[in-house]
């Protein structure tokens, strides 16, 4: 059984510091998410600036409950927030964790901020917490999502049809076929090696 992962953490690199989130957070989340008007996106469910403190307590009651993990992503150059990620989805019995709940700044997009950020998520769930899977999910839609998470060295384990109802009003009243990608400890290796080269790019 992993060592439960619940446990507030810092994860720190060269551009990303991630931070367990707090209800302090809440002004410096709304300005994050302003940019490039994320809450926008129907494919996704990001919150719109005046629903982000209701985000917070969403987030830290499940992380009471031992179902998550958030953080917040912290661009160390400019030692600002720009998004949320998170430890979801947390199976200590058999050893699994899903790293999602993740959106970033226009800004912080297409950047080396995800790359580190999902570096050290990685690292620690397979190094620290003995994790022997660790688990990717996104929309159908979400092509953008899908190529991130195949850039990782994620492997596609098959797709969710009808899996849930969309949360975005643009969307009301639709099911989302989710996208599961995984990468298992034995893959961990070489992908660290490519994370690792792509961080010098």
């Amino acid at each position: 059984m992993i060592d439960s992962p619940i446990k507030n953490i810092v994860l720190s690199g060269e551009y990303v510091r991630l931070e367990p989130l707090c209800k302090n957070h809440n002004q410096s989340l709304m300005e994050a998410v302003i940019d490039g008007s994320l809450w926008e996106l129907w494919y996704t469910f990001i919150p719109k600036p005046e629903d982000m403190s209701l985000e917070i307590d969403r987030r830290l009651a499940l992380q009471a409950q031992g179902k998550m993990l958030p953080f917040v992503v912290i661009d160390q150059i400019q030692n600002k927030i720009v998004g949320m990620t998170t430890y979801m989805n947390i199976d200590q019995e058999n050893n699994r964790v899903e790293i999602g709940s993740t959106w970033y700044s226009k800004s912080a997009q297409k950047t080396r901020i995800n790359t580190e950020s999902k570096f050290l998520l990685l690292a620690h769930a397979f190094e620290t917490l003995k994790c022997i899977a660790v688990e990717f999910r996104t929309h159908r839609a979400n092509l953008i999502s899908q190529r991130a998470i195949e850039r990782l060295g994620a492997k596609l384990d098959g797709v969710l049809r009808q899996h849930q109802m969309h949360r975005h009003p643009r969307a009301q009243g639709l099911y989302r076929d989710t996208y599961v990608y995984s990468i298992i400890n034995s893959e961990w290796l070489s992908v660290k090696t490519k994370l690792q080269e792509l961080l010098l790019q």
